[in-house]
C-alpha cells in the first residue's frame, strides 16, 4: 500500500496555501468584517449589561409573554433567570446570550434569503447541499483554526465558527417551507393576478413561517452548544467556567456552570417554543 500514501492527495497543503493567499489578499475584507462584528457585538452586549439585571429579566419575561401567552412559560424564564443569579453567573450569561443573538442575527438575515433562492432554484440548492453537509459535518474544532488565522482571539473568531457550524440549519429549514407550499394556492394567487414578489410575501413565506422559526429555534440551540468552543479562542461567557473546571478537574465548578448552560437553553427553547402550552 505504500504506492497509494506515497500518492496523498494534498488536501491539507492546498487549504493552507488557500488560507495564507486570502491572508495576504484579502486583509481589508476580513478587516471590515471583524469591524463590524465587533460593532454587533459591543452593540448587543451593552444592552444586556447596562441595565440592572431585573430590568433585563423583566424584559425577557414581557418578551415571553408576547411570544407566548403563556403564564407558565413566563414563569420558567423569571425562575431560570432567577437560578442565574443566585449562581453569580450572570456576566457570563449575558456574554454567551451576545454570542447567541449575534449568530441568530447573521444566520437569519444570510440564510432565509439562500433558503428562499435555493426553494425557487432546484439545481442550486443540489450544489449547495454538499457544502451545507461539510459545514455541519466537520469537527467544529477546525473552524477554529482559519478564524484564529484571520480574526486573532477573543470574540469575533467565536462568532465566525459559531455561524459557520449554524447556518446550514436556517437554510435547509427555510427551502423546506417554501418548497413544501402546495400548488393550489400558489395557483390561487397567480389566478388573481400575484406578481412573483407577492406570491412570495402573500403565499410562500406565510406558509414557511413556522419552518424559519424552528429554523430560528434551532440557530439558538446550535449557537449555544458553541459556547464552550469558543471559549478555547477566547470568546467570553459560561465556557469559560467549563474549560476552566475541565483544566482543573473541579467538578464543582464544571457541574455548576454546565447547569446554567442547561438552564439558559430551556429558557430560550421555552420563549421560542412553536405551539407551546398556553
Amino acid at each position: 500500500m505504500d504506492w497509494l500514501t506515497d500518492h496523498k492527495i494534498p488536501v491539507g497543503k492546498t487549504a493552507k496555501q488557500a488560507f495564507e493567499w486570502l491572508k495576504d489578499n484579502a486583509a481589508p475584507f476580513f478587516d471590515a468584517m471583524a469591524t463590524a462584528m465587533e460593532w454587533l457585538i459591543d452593540s448587543i452586549l451593552w444592552v444586556l449589561q447596562t441595565p440592572h439585571p431585573i430590568v433585563v429579566i423583566a424584559a425577557f419575561v414581557a418578551l415571553t409573554w408576547l411570544l407566548q401567552r403563556s403564564w407558565k412559560a413566563c414563569l420558567l424564564v423569571l425562575a431560570g433567570f432567577l437560578f442565574i443569579l443566585n449562581q453569580g453567573y450572570w456576566k457570563e450569561t449575558t456574554e454567551s446570550l451576545t454570542l447567541v443573538l449575534s449568530s441568530c442575527v447573521i444566520c437569519m438575515a444570510a440564510g432565509v434569503p439562500i433558503g428562499i433562492a435555493a426553494a425557487h432554484r432546484p439545481r442550486l440548492y443540489a450544489a449547495m447541499r454538499p457544502v451545507l453537509d461539510l459545514m455541519q459535518t466537520l469537527p467544529t474544532f477546525v473552524y477554529l483554526i482559519p478564524a484564529i488565522v484571520f480574526f486573532g482571539i477573543g470574540m469575533v473568531p467565536g462568532l465566525i465558527a459559531t455561524v459557520i457550524f449554524v447556518l446550514p440549519a436556517p437554510i435547509r429549514l427555510t427551502h423546506l417551507g417554501v418548497s413544501s407550499t402546495p400548488q393550489p394556492l400558489l395557483e390561487a394567487v397567480t389566478a388573481f393576478g400575484g406578481t412573483r414578489r407577492q406570491i412570495l410575501w402573500k403565499a410562500e413565506l406565510p406558509y414557511a413561517l413556522p419552518q424559519i422559526m424552528a429554523g430560528l429555534n434551532q440557530t439558538i440551540m446550535l449557537s449555544l452548544s458553541m459556547v464552550v468552543i469558543a471559549a478555547l479562542v477566547g470568546a467570553n461567557g459560561l465556557g469559560v467556567p467549563v474549560v476552566r473546571a475541565l483544566n482543573s478537574v473541579n467538578t464543582a465548578l464544571g457541574f455548576e456552570s454546565g447547569f446554567v448552560i442547561v438552564v439558559v437553553a430551556i429558557i430560550l427553547d421555552r420563549m421560542l417554543r412553536i405551539g407551546g402550552a398556553k
